[in-house]
């Protein structure tokens, strides 16, 4: 950068934001974005909520947007438009596409327990923006779901793997992987094959391979319990697992005979499998209900597994309330780099 550069003035920037279907969502998605923005666009700064003839923006300044800062901008959970301010005028700015699928991948499907899209893209965002790991990256959520987060993370351009308990949600989201993919006429190949161990049946693992834009992204979701991923995946280490944990049933740890309607004893137990499945300088994103486990507790389970918690500023300002018995919260820990 030339030193007349260095000199150049801020500009100011107008960032619109994509409607939330989830109304409650959308009422907590200012500050959401604004943390979100902080953390994943070291370039920006000032930034502030902003309203022009009532809309509602995310108001930032910048010293220059060139290509890779305006596909920062692009990614954003949220992003739908931007605009330079010039005095009383706005202009346009053309954000590149930076997403490698279309994004009914992931709006398409409906179901009772859907984490929000929006959420999920934020989540994945400030956890791969912690990775000290070069782009693209191997993503896991070890409580896959339908595939959410799966779904999101190869929208996104990265290669993406699942474990998931329930075998109908398992094959609920197969069958719809198979039928997207076909329907888009992308090229692929996806099954569903049997896991065995020592002769034995132990489960089934789907394998997609996508190939778009001359480049091959790679999914696997396996059947199993979240606390067996270490043992299900081997020796594959991730840049990033990213998941949300669940809020009481089908997840939900046994004590007692009984199954628990928080997730503290599935993390307790889980936590240093994860852990282990990070390469060095990887990154372990989680989002979690706080009314059934306080923030300090969890972050005590991922310093125990000797992750590195990330808080203070933008990472202490994503909680917000799902519903009435519901206040969700995210965290990032990062496995230290081992230095000589």
């Amino acid at each position: 950068m030339s030193r007349r550069d260095r000199l150049a003035p801020m500009s100011s920037y107008l960032l619109l934001r994509n409607p939330s279907a989830n109304r409650v969502y959308a009422g907590e998605a200012a500050t959401l974005t604004a943390a979100e923005l902080e953390i994943t666009a070291p370039f920006v700064s000032g930034i502030a909520q902003a309203e022009v003839a009532g809309v509602d923006y995310l108001a930032f300044e910048a010293e220059h947007l060139g290509r890779d800062e305006l596909a920062g901008i692009a990614r954003q959970s949220s992003a739908f438009a931007l605009f330079r301010r010039d005095g009383d005028l706005l202009r346009p700015v053309a954000l590149p596409r930076t997403d490698v699928l279309d994004d009914d991948l992931v709006t398409i499907p409906k179901y009772q327990g859907k984490t929000n899209e929006q959420f999920t893209r934020l989540l994945l965002n400030v956890t791969v923006a912690a990775a000290r790991r070069s782009a693209p990256h191997r993503v896991l959520d070890p409580m896959a779901g339908r595939g959410t987060t799966v779904s999101t993370a190869l929208i996104a351009g990265h290669d993406a793997f699942g474990v998931e308990a329930d075998d109908k949600a398992f094959d609920a989201m197969a069958a719809f992987y198979k039928t997207w993919l076909r329907r888009k006429r992308i090229k692929h190949t996806a099954a569903v094959t049997p896991v065995r161990r020592n002769g034995t049946r132990i489960g089934r693992r789907f394998d997609a391979r996508i190939t778009v834009d001359r480049r091959e992204l790679v999914a696997t979701v396996f059947t199993g319990d979240a606390r067996s991923s270490g043992s299900l995946y081997g020796k594959k280490r991730f840049d990033a697992i990213v998941t949300d944990a669940p809020y009481g049933v089908v997840h939900g740890s046994t004590a007692g005979g009984r199954r628990s309607r928080t997730p503290a004893q599935l993390l307790a137990e889980a936590i240093p499998v994860w852990a282990g499945q990070l390469h060095p300088g990887g990154s372990l994103g989680i989002s979690w209900n706080t009314l059934g486990m306080p923030r300090e507790d969890l972050a005590a389970l991922l310093a125990d597994a000797g992750l590195e918690v990330l808080t203070g500023g933008a990472w202490d300002r994503f909680a917000h309330r799902v519903d009435s018995s519901i206040r969700r919260d995210l965290m990032v820990a990062v496995k230290p780099v081992a230095t000589s």
